[in-house]
């Protein structure tokens, strides 16, 4: 049985697009998965009822995902949307509320640990997650790892597999631990040593992004292969799509530096949209309205299908971000311009990672299907 744990939207388009590719008759029959309990709506009813347990067409009998949602409501919203593209294509989904109080999350180890001691193969999205490598703890040494892409996390957590590190997100490197930091540290070791490869079990990269794994692990390619066949071609409209970034909700960009910056490219190439992260905040995106005049879009689904759907403008502008890398594989053949707009070293806060304009530089420079614009963009403000 192959079993994927996924929190993010992002992370099942790529659980598809990996079964896609691996849909040659190689995916093991799926065990039975309880049904959930009664199914929890989203929070204020974005998203409707969670998705239940029931499998699709049949398909990908192989293939299970388990379905941990975080309590946000954008995210849940896509995160349905996005059960639902997984159950048409025959894939079993197992919505699990694993956050819900105190004691969401030990429910959740009680009723998935039997499903994770029996896989064959474990999918995971986010290698920095404390719920995924919690349930991680309880995996066989011998089964087979695979990394599917969460966005530009996938590049740090290679980097950091290869240095020999703790598992810790990019921006967050350097704070102090908290106490809830400390206590998980050994949790976090069992997962980094579960997510290297050994004599009994190996580690696969699933990616559209640019990295360098240490020895032993197998990288496969995303192209986005399921997201063509699927969907479009798009129609193009004249003008350009401006995609949003929650760099100032991750304390790393100041935000009247962004308001500027936003302000500038839509003068200056003609947006008429943004398309909102789903991090970003209301209050941010509010202010982004009314300084800039764009129409703030609250994507249902992945930028990517977005995207592909259509229609979309004929030049999408960005910062940089996953989707530097991913739209051009997406909207391969489309005849859409995927241009990025650099973060100004000016444009950090004063306590931004020291990483931060490394990092955010090297999204930038590995983007080789994306355009590199030109020029300073946004002043004083």
């Amino acid at each position: 049985m192959n079993l994927a744990l996924v929190e993010s939207p992002v992370q099942l388009l790529n659980v598809l697009e990996w079964a896609h590719r691996r849909r040659d008759g190689r995916l093991a029959p799926s065990a039975s998965v309880p049904a959930p309990s009664t199914p929890v709506s989203a929070p204020g009813g974005t998203g409707g009822a969670a998705p239940s347990g029931e499998s699709g067409s049949g398909r990908d009998r192989g293939l299970t995902v388990v379905v941990l949602p975080p309590a946000d409501v954008p995210t849940r919203g896509q995160l349905s949307r996005m059960a639902d593209l997984a159950r048409a294509e025959g894939v079993t989904v197992d919505w699990q509320e694993a956050r819900g109080g105190a004691g969401g999350p030990l429910k959740a180890v009680r009723r998935l640990a039997p499903l994770l001691h029996r896989a064959g193969r474990i999918v995971i999205g986010d290698p920095f997650s404390r719920l995924v490598q919690l349930l991680l703890t309880f995996v066989r040494a011998s089964t087979e790892l695979t990394v599917v892409d969460d966005g530009t996390a996938t590049m740090e957590f290679v980097a950091q597999l290869a240095r020999g590190e703790r598992l810790e997100r990019w921006h967050r490197r350097g704070g102090r631990r908290g106490p809830r930091e400390m206590a998980l540290a050994p949790v976090s070791l069992l997962a980094r040593r579960c997510l290297t490869p050994s004599t009994a079990h190996g580690v696969e990269i699933f990616t559209a992004m640019p990295v360098e794994p240490p020895p032993g692990i197998t990288v496969t390619p995303n192209g986005f292969d399921w997201t063509r066949a699927r969907f479009g071609p798009p129609r193009l409209t004249p003008g350009a799509e401006l995609i949003g970034t929650s760099l100032v909700e991750t304390g790393v960009v100041d935000p009247d530096r962004y308001v500027e910056a936003v302000r500038v490219l839509a003068r200056t190439h003609g947006a008429a949209r943004y398309f909102a992260h789903r991090r970003e905040s209301r209050d941010k995106l509010g202010r982004i309205a009314a300084e800039t005049g764009l129409v703030i879009v609250r994507p249902e689904l992945p930028l990517e299908l977005v995207a592909r759907r259509g229609p979309i403008g004929a030049t999408v502008l960005s910062f940089p971000s996953t989707v530097v890398h991913t739209l051009p594989l997406a909207l391969a053949g489309s005849g859409v311009k995927v241009a990025v707009c650099d973060i100004a070293p000016e444009w950090l806060r004063d306590g931004a990672p020291p990483r931060a304009r490394g990092f955010l530089e090297g999204v930038t420079d590995t983007a080789s299907g994306a355009e590199r614009l030109s020029g300073t963009v946004g002043g004083n403000p």
